[in-house]
């Protein structure tokens, strides 16, 4: 086994896989409001297309794979994918990101398939407001779902706060003081443009940090789990964390360890950049491993220095819907 590494000398050796572009959610920063166009069945990577390309990813030093859709949870039987990619050797951590309606139903199921941890969307603690978010009253759901997955050893659990200003940034240390008296696992993310968005003023990390400070000094502190690129911190006593994913109000780019793998099979090497290598093809027309790992190599070497959100540059191909995050 050898290691990835982009013209830059980033280490890769992540690959996120989305696995569907349906999604239970219509949220207001990841789909367009008049929805997306649905990919006929066909178009859609087979489970063991799938397997294939992280297989040779894991032969090239690919070692973290993460779960996306839409919502990964709505493909039918979604745990035989986990059990055949946690079978795969050189693969050390199986992770999901999900909005978590559907998670308490697939916890047990989905850890006892090799499926490591999961990031759950949760955007606003109020019932009323996450409504106006997702466009369904779900927040109930999530909640289950998540004690579910801290019951089930999907461990850590951490919560995805998108911050947007006038919707919920006036529940941020509502969710800073869970991670103190419930050790909640919070990460702070700056909204991100995407084609068919609306326009919505980003929160910057450093107006949430000047937030937190109300409650506490924070401290640093190491990930429990990964290498992407949050920051984490926490207040003196608590067990929880809180992260800051920084997109648009820092360059975190230098750090970034991933490759992305859309759901109707093309490498995305940046996701804040439409360029992609179609993989799906060459699989379907008889494609060997070693052919399969070459375009892998092409998207490696393929990947930007950097996005271009300072140049007014966004990506304009796909919402965030379909690309998975």
């Amino acid at each position: 086994m050898r290691g990835l590494c982009d013209s830059t000398q980033r280490p890769i050796n992540y690959l996120r896989i989305a696995v569907t572009d349906r999604c239970n959610l219509r949220c207001i920063y990841c789909m367009p409001p008049s929805g997306v166009k649905l990919m006929h069945h066909d178009e859609v990577l087979r489970y063991e297309e799938i397997v294939r390309i992280a297989q040779a990813a894991a032969e090239l030093g690919i070692s973290k794979l993460r779960l996306t859709g839409g919502e990964p949870l709505v493909r039918e039987e979604l745990p035989v994918l986990v059990r055949m990619l946690a079978s795969l050797d050189g693969i050390d951590d199986l992770s999901m990101t999900t909005n978590g309606v559907l998670l308490k139903r697939y916890a047990n199921i989905l850890k006892s398939s090799g499926l490591k941890r999961v990031n759950i969307s949760l955007d606003s603690l109020s019932r009323e407001k996450y409504q106006s978010i997702t466009g369904h009253d779900s927040l109930g759901e999530v909640l289950a779902g998540m004690t579910a997955a801290i019951s089930a050893g999907l461990d850590p659990v951490k919560l995805n706060v998108v911050v947007m200003r006038g919707v919920n940034d006036n529940e941020i240390l509502d969710f800073a003081k869970m991670t103190i008296s419930d050790g909640w696992h919070v990460r702070f993310i700056e909204k991100m443009p995407f084609a068919g968005i609306p326009e919505m003023d980003s929160v910057s990390t450093g107006e949430v940090q000047e937030q937190l400070e109300a409650i506490g000094k924070l401290e640093a502190c190491p990930p429990r789990t990964g290498n992407g690129p949050a920051k984490y911190f926490r207040y003196e006593g608590a067990t929880g964390t809180i992260g800051f994913i920084s997109p648009v109000s820092e360059h975190i780019c230098f750090s970034c360890n991933r490759l992305r793998l859309t759901v109707d099979g093309k490498l995305r090497p940046c996701l804040l950049n439409d360029y992609e290598i179609d993989i799906k093809s060459t699989l379907r027309a008889g494609a060997v491993m070693d052919d399969i790992k070459e375009l892998i190599q092409q998207a490696v070497a393929a990947k930007p220095k950097g996005h271009r959100l300072d140049d007014g540059i966004s990506p304009k191909g796909r919402s965030m819907s379909q690309v998975g995050g």
